[in-house]
């Protein structure tokens, strides 16, 4: 190697260096405040969840697994893990199957598609609370507008109404989910269906396959990446939720609503169990990880040809 060439390798390698001290001085900042809010708070929590706690005493004592034993006797808690996973369901599968819908209705060309896609995405940038408030008033027994609609149609509305009937509250509560996450899900699926060549459909209709069959098809399968992408964000938000069951039912009525996200705040903040809270919160991630990894490991994999 040549002095010139030993010189040249030499600046580069300096350079490199430069731009890696640069860079690392730039991400410094952020990850320093991603370690402080969501690395340490998580490591902790770990630790809360083997020790007993109230939060204000100075002193804590290890419990082992005493915390994560008394959720798995609790009766309150298993009906709270099946009224959340009933709510995940509801809105992972209907929530993801309605937008498909719209937005392959939008994505046909109908006129005013601007001001529909403007009419389904309102929910999503609207505040959550704000909207758990609207729909709690609509829900008002007697002079909510529900009840006003169904007596003007000549239906007498149930007894007790609405978000105060075990058969009707969890499914309001569940409807706000759907609606709430729908303009955000369309907005996902307009953007892959975009991306389809309208070639596909031009030849499969030479072909002679109808609506269904093209949607069945060619939709379905091209945009299914896309599919197990909204299901996992879906159950992800759905299993932390907390502020819409708190607005509108606080968990009530007999606790046909009441989510494990809920239960986690009681605990923690009226009941001061900060142990057993940070043991429900781990049994959460614990399990929407393990969807996760069940969804990526039957989809995913299958998407990818493996």
């Amino acid at each position: 190697m040549t002095a010139m060439a030993r010189v040249r390798a030499g600046w580069q390698h300096a350079n490199r260096r430069g731009d890696v001290s640069a860079a690392a001085m730039a991400l410094a900042p952020a990850v320093i405040l991603f370690a402080i809010f969501n690395i340490y708070p998580l490591i902790y929590s770990g630790y809360l969840s083997v020790m007993e706690w109230d939060g204000f005493s100075p002193d804590k004592s290890y419990v082992g697994l005493d915390n994560y034993r008394a959720l798995y006797e609790s009766a309150t808690f298993r009906n709270a893990l099946s009224v959340t996973l009933k709510y995940t369901l509801s809105v992972a599968v209907l929530g993801v199957a309605v937008s498909l819908v719209i937005a392959v209705l939008l994505n046909s060309g109908v006129r005013g598609q601007n001001i529909y896609r403007l009419v389904y995405f309102l929910p999503v940038v609207t505040s959550t609370v704000a909207a758990a408030v609207v729909w709690r008033y609509l829900m008002t027994p007697g002079t909510g507008y529900a009840d006003v609609f169904l007596r003007d149609l000549g239906i007498t509305p149930p007894n007790p109404t609405w978000l105060r009937n075990p058969t009707w509250a969890l499914r309001i509560v569940m409807l706000v989910g759907i609606w709430k996450r729908l303009g955000f899900n369309i907005v996902i699926y307009l953007a892959g269906l975009q991306n389809i060549p309208k070639e596909f459909y031009e030849a499969a209709t030479v072909d002679g396959a109808g609506i269904w069959a093209r949607f069945r098809h060619i939709t379905v399968p091209l945009i299914s990446p896309i599919t197990l992408l909204l299901v996992i964000m879906s159950i992800i938000d759905s299993f932390l939720i907390f502020d819409v069951v708190y607005v509108m039912t606080d968990g009530g009525p007999i606790g046909t609503t009441e989510v494990v996200g809920l239960l986690l705040y009681r605990e923690a903040f009226r009941y001061f169990n900060l142990g057993t809270a940070s043991a429900m919160g781990w049994v959460i991630f614990a399990l929407v990880f393990a969807i996760t990894l069940v969804q990526w490991k039957f989809f995913g994999t299958r998407e990818a040809g493996l």
